[in-house]
């Protein structure tokens, strides 16, 4: 009887072990394994420093824009800050245009008698909050950094939040020609002092994928003739060998041909425009292949 039992219990467990491991490979065919997705990859633009030459950003918007890149965040330096802020708040790259081909010097510059500087620079300021509605940075429709240098130590400053034309202001303002901008009790000026190609600020913020656009390649041959040209040029050198330290940082890095554009030099606006266009389309395939991978993984947010 006992040996009954026994043949019984031995029967029953092994039935048990059957069901168990039939349960679990049903579960295997049956159930496709979960797939966690990847956090959603952000792709940032990055706008250089390279004062009038920085009409070529709003081109390099435009062919972005009709070839559907996503852009994510936005991050200017100098003249980038300005194209990047109004990018940002909401402006199409055909409304940016508009806006360049109909703006003077006199909207943005107020000259003063030179004092650590020949422009005062609050008339750049209420250009742009002006045009952005006096709303802050953190509500813009795509968020959105300027990049400035603190004169008093040689900090970067990135502003990201608060008055977008005081930020801008900060970051256009070259030294010796714009007084330098008082933030907060400290004194700051044109980020290209130490960042004129802030793709490492970008990944900061969180960009998965960077596109920079480089106006400081080709510095203009010419002689300066004036004091004014003398600074603008030497700032362009500057720029052009800071920048040069900063591009591996870009997944892919748009440099239009405005080396012969003066910096000073508002008559070849829509020239700028339309180099800007030639160098973001020769790009596209590049940045298509990026974005296209995107997609097929699943992470790209719209």
């Amino acid at each position: 009887m006992e040996n009954k039992k026994l043949y019984m219990i031995k029967c029953a467990a092994k039935f048990m072990v059957y069901l168990i491991s039939l349960s679990l490979f049903l579960s295997c065919v049956t159930t496709p394994k979960e797939v966690v997705p990847s956090h959603p990859a952000k792709i940032a633009v990055v706008l250089g420093a390279g004062t009038s030459k920085g009409f070529a950003h709003i081109g390099v918007l435009k062919v972005l824009e009709s070839h559907k890149i996503p852009i994510h965040i936005v991050v200017g330096t100098s003249v980038g800050s300005l194209v990047g802020c109004l990018y940002a708040y909401g402006y199409n790259p055909y409304d940016l245009q508009m806006i360049a081909l109909g703006i003077k010097k006199e909207d943005v510059a107020d000259y003063v008698i030179p004092d650590n500087g020949f422009i005062k620079g609050e008339k750049l300021e209420n250009f742009v909050n002006a045009r952005v509605k006096y709303i802050p940075m953190e509500k813009f429709k795509i968020p959105f950094y300027a990049v400035t240098t603190n004169i008093q130590n040689g900090d970067e400053v990135i502003f990201g939040r608060g008055n977008p034309g005081k930020a801008v202001r900060a970051s256009c303002s070259i030294p010796g020609i714009f007084n330098p901008v008082l933030i907060s009790d400290k004194y700051y000026v044109d980020g290209g002092v130490v960042n004129p190609l802030a793709a490492d600020v970008a990944r900061r913020f969180g960009a998965d994928v960077v596109i920079a656009v480089d106006i400081s390649s080709g510095v203009e041959t010419a002689a300066p003739k004036s004091t004014l040209e003398t600074i603008m040029q030497a700032i362009d050198i500057m720029y052009n060998r800071i920048a040069s330290q900063h591009i591996k940082h870009a997944d892919v890095v748009i440099k239009p041909k405005v080396g012969h554009i003066g910096s000073s030099d508002f008559t070849k606006r829509h020239e700028a425009i339309m180099a800007g266009e030639k160098a973001a389309t020769e790009a596209i395939p590049a940045i298509a292949k990026i974005v296209d991978k995107l997609r097929q993984d699943g992470r790209l947010l719209e």
